[in-house]
């Protein structure tokens, strides 16, 4: 099962997880990155590298975030792949705790 990436990474994005994929299965949108879910091995290399524990394989992604599954494989087939580290957000520290962030993902 591929690891997706969940709401908790929303205005968060911090990208240290990128750099340790050997697939480039990471793709970066405006303020959020998602998984391929066709190009993720299943390497685990990943998960924890995530600061805010956004990353998740797919058979424990829980109950109120099962839409990130398509999520991931919709936005993964339109965003550009990203696999170098880049800076977070400048606010992506206050974001880190917020919860119900869905509503702020941008496409």
């Amino acid at each position: 099962m591929p690891f997706i990436v969940t709401e908790s990474c929303i205005k968060c994005k911090y990208t240290d997880c990128v750099e340790v994929c050997p697939v480039d299965c990471f793709h970066e949108g405006p303020n959020m990155l998602v998984i391929d879910p066709d190009e993720c091995i299943d390497c685990t290399l990943c998960e924890p590298e995530c600061p805010v524990d956004a990353i998740v394989s797919e058979d424990d992604v829980i109950e109120s975030h099962q839409d990130f599954i398509t999520l991931n494989a919709e936005l993964s087939k339109i965003w550009p792949v990203i696999n170098e580290r880049k800076d977070a957000p400048d606010d992506a520290d206050e974001w880190k705790e917020v919860k119900s962030k869905i509503d702020y993902l941008e496409r």
